[in-house]
């Protein structure tokens, strides 16, 4: 497994995630949960944590796994979408991190919840898994395929801990080819793709993503855009962002808002990307 301190990427990844603006606002605005909502229509727009539940249960039905069936949470943030998945679907869940004081908060909010012995948290890179061939009936990401550096190998790591059979559902964006954009838009996707360490987002162009997960032996058994059922959390990033961004830029100090700024630019040119589910079975 890599070492978290020699790694390049994973420090970017590290630096964007321990930014004092990245820590505050994922701690008050979505309670530490780490990605969007799911809303229905007519749904309050700030109704974040009903949104990003409804968005767990969304993930819960593609995985379509039965109870007591053992799945790989790569990227797990604090923990709550296993925990979603170990009380409300019983799943036995193995998630992953690389950000210490994401993986202690994780232990500690599922030991208040009693969920010890259905949720374990270990330190991980996806890209060097260190469990044995074939241990899992299931592994999904929650929009952090986007960090990797190699998104080949970290599918091919995917495919060797999945039994056979095994499903991989992953809630990730693609990108529109920078050919069919204007200059702004192709810009401002850059920069929150380069100040929030999201490689794989830049490259990964629409339909690309089920090219690869075919390449390294998986079948795909579904996409589906599902932008429109994300975009009102958007909507609301991009309010509550707007002034902070804007100070941001005047005092020449945009790093230190990346989320401000991702909120605002990725409302701006929605045109730039999609936000996907991919549902493969380990071929």
């Amino acid at each position: 497994m890599s070492e978290p301190s020699r790694d390049p990427n994973i420090k970017r990844v590290l630096r964007y995630y321990d930014r004092t603006e990245s820590r505050i606002g994922y701690k008050f605005l979505l309670g530490g949960t780490k990605h969007f909502g799911w809303y229905e229509p007519g749904q309050s727009q700030w109704n974040f944590s009903a949104a990003m539940r409804q968005m767990e249960d969304v993930l819960a039905r593609k995985l379509d796994l039965p109870p007591d069936a053992v799945v790989l949470d790569a990227g797990c943030g604090m923990g709550d979408v296993a925990r979603t998945m170990a009380t409300k679907y019983e799943l036995k869940v193995t998630a992953i991190d690389i950000l210490e004081f994401n993986l202690t908060e994780a232990r500690r909010r599922s030991d208040v919840a009693g969920l010890g012995d259905r949720t374990k948290f270990l330190w991980g890179d996806y890209h060097d898994l260190d469990f044995p061939d074939e241990s899992f009936d299931g592994v999904y990401t929650m929009e952090t395929f986007v960090h990797a550096a190699n998104p080949e190998k970290v599918l091919t790591e995917f495919r060797r801990v999945l039994k056979p059979g095994g499903r991989l559902v992953m809630f990730e964006y693609s990108r529109t080819p920078e050919r069919e954009l204007s200059r702004e838009a192709n810009d401002a996707l850059r920069l929150v793709c380069d100040q929030a360490a999201m490689p794989t987002w830049l490259k990964m162009n629409h339909g690309d993503l089920e090219q690869l997960l075919e390449k390294t032996g998986f079948s795909v058994e579904s996409v589906a855009d599902i932008t429109g059922r994300m975009l009102p959390m958007l909507r609301a990033f991009a309010l509550v962002g707007a002034f902070p961004y804007l100070v941001g830029r005047l005092s020449g100090q945009t790093a230190k808002v990346v989320n401000a700024m991702s909120g605002v630019e990725m409302w701006k040119h929605r045109d730039a990307w999609r936000y996907n589910i991919y549902v493969s079975t380990r071929a």
